[in-house]
């Protein structure tokens, strides 16, 4: 079905909005309202209404349902004073009051001949990444246990929800799909959703064993698989464990797969959550050329969606690596932008966690360790298995003088997300927590990991030199020395505390950086 208003198309079986013909970028959330308000055109939307449809009955602020009317407003050239097109029942909720007209959804002959085939067709260009999680298959007679079959995809779906970025198809929705489906792209077809994880359950000798599969319903490849088992006697541990591994491993797993989507295309030609995610790719290699790229990446993405939070925070994270890295000759003003990018993140979703973990790290820049553990804390709050978050709270109270309460953090963030672009980092915390314990040898061995460790940053080695010096391992430190002063001769003992405001145990590090000429 197309509805037609104004110059708009609104094509309900192709998910486009169209100006004049030309189809225009538009987010999932902001479509799915649109769709609302046009099929309920004859009578008044209520904000719940809104909320069961867009967000599938979750709990979200007033200002989330304001901003999703703002830019369906945008899309068609609206805004809240004119009121062409969605109007605003104060008090009540919402109408959609242009005239519309309703024609076919067949093609015409040239929109026809202008598809590409199907054969070998690049998927689609992805908007914001989206999934349905089906319930397991089970193998075999789990007896008792049967139930982990539904009850572990629900709490997947129900964590999911939690990260902002994905897009969860809602339980009743996905639980209709309870046979085998042998071709996931059938799948996205129905729910329209470019993932799909499914699994299956068996229970064998004592044994649980449980198999899980992410696939692109684009083209119907494996994008992830794992396998786990464990006792019986320990299933609701087990369950539990599952359930965090998977979680953490679709929090890199589905942005690396985006991203190569994403290269496939020509950069003008993608869109925001596409150039967003490729951004990402560039961020972690903490460099100049690629944090250079993902800035230019961001930006097109708040160019192109001016309401897009996280692209607003992934702006704030290369303005603070800059800065961390001193890599500019006005770090103040490098701070300051990294501040205003994550507050403006927060303005448009302060739910998100990766918006509070940006805005949290830019408080690590004025040495604030107490103002920025908690955001950081906020973070890990609205989503407990955010590793990269769980790692930077470590970070902050370890520098801070809070070891013991860093590794308990810095040690799970590594449990959850071994495969993370910030490993290394991670790896580094955990040094840190030993150096101000006092626990010199322990320092060093984990700082050594931490800067042979790929994507490791020219400080990650001087950690490593400072931790050796101090255990007593002169010609490790002196090989370390060496190895910073090839990548950036300029670094000295002032740098490294500038990114490293340790609160205990500075004037030990700084005398071991000392002895070593820094």
């Amino acid at each position: 079905m197309i509805y037609r208003f104004g110059q708009f198309e609104f094509d309900m079986s192709k998910i486009e909005l169209r100006l004049a013909g030309v189809r225009r970028a538009i987010e999932p959330q902001v479509f799915a309202l649109l769709a609302l308000l046009l099929e309920n055109r004859e009578r008044l939307v209520t904000r719940d209404a809104i909320i069961e449809r867009v967000w599938d009955g979750r709990i979200v602020s007033d200002a989330a349902v304001s901003s999703r009317i703002k830019s369906a407003r945008q899309a068609l050239g609206d805004d809240g004073t004119a009121q062409r097109f969605i109007r605003t029942i104060h008090g009540k909720g919402f109408r959609f009051v242009g005239e519309v007209a309703i024609v076919s959804g067949t093609p015409s002959v040239s929109e026809a001949t202008d598809r590409e085939p199907e054969t070998g067709a690049r998927p689609e260009q992805a908007s914001q990444p989206s999934i349905a999680v089906l319930p397991f298959q089970l193998i075999g007679d789990a007896g008792r246990y049967a139930p982990i079959a539904e009850a572990l995809p629900h709490e997947l779906i129900a964590e999911l929800s939690r990260l902002r970025w994905l897009f969860v198809t809602a339980r009743g929705s996905s639980f209709r799909l309870r046979a085998p489906h042998d071709d996931v792209r059938e799948v996205g077809r129905l729910l329209g959703v470019h993932y799909c994880l499914n699994g299956t359950v068996e229970v064998t000798d004592r044994r649980l064993v449980i198999t899980v599969e992410l696939a692109d319903t684009r083209d119907g490849s494996i994008v992830w698989a794992e396998r786990f088992s464990g006792a019986i006697d320990d299933v609701h541990l087990l369950r539990a464990e599952i359930r965090t591994r998977i979680l953490s491993a679709l929090e890199i797993q589905i942005p690396f797969h985006e991203a190569h989507l994403a290269r496939l295309s020509v950069t003008e030609d993608l869109d925001a959550w596409s150039a967003y995610h490729l951004g990402l790719q560039h961020m972690y290699r903490f460099n100049r050329s690629d944090n250079a790229a993902a800035s230019r990446l961001f930006q097109q993405a708040v160019t192109q969606d001016p309401l897009f939070a996280r692209a607003h925070a992934g702006l704030s994270f290369v303005h603070f690596q800059t800065a961390f890295l001193g890599q500019a000759a006005d770090l103040d003003a490098e701070i300051a932008l990294a501040r205003r990018y994550a507050e403006r993140g927060l303005e448009l979703d302060a739910l998100d966690p990766f918006v509070n973990f940006t805005m949290g790290r830019t408080f690590w820049l004025e040495g604030d360790l107490e103002g920025g553990l908690a955001w950081l804390e906020r973070a890990t709050s609205i989503s407990p298995n955010y590793a990269q978050g769980l790692y930077a709270r470590a970070w902050t109270e370890t520098l801070a003088g809070r070891g013991a309460a860093g590794r308990a953090h810095v040690d799970q963030a590594m449990r959850l997300s071994p495969l993370d672009p910030l490993y290394y980092g991670m790896l580094g915390t955990r040094a840190f927590t030993h150096m101000v314990l006092g626990e010199d040898i322990e320092a060093a061995r984990w700082a050594e990991r931490a800067a042979h460790s790929p994507g490791a940053h020219v400080l990650i080695a001087m950690i490593a030199a400072a931790a050796h010096a101090l255990a007593g391992n002169e010609a490790r430190a002196a090989a370390w020395s060496t190895n910073v002063r090839e990548r950036n001769p300029a670094l000295t003992r002032v740098d490294f505390f500038r990114s490293f405001p340790f609160k205990t145990a500075s004037a030990r590090v700084s005398a071991a950086l000392e002895r070593l000429g820094f």
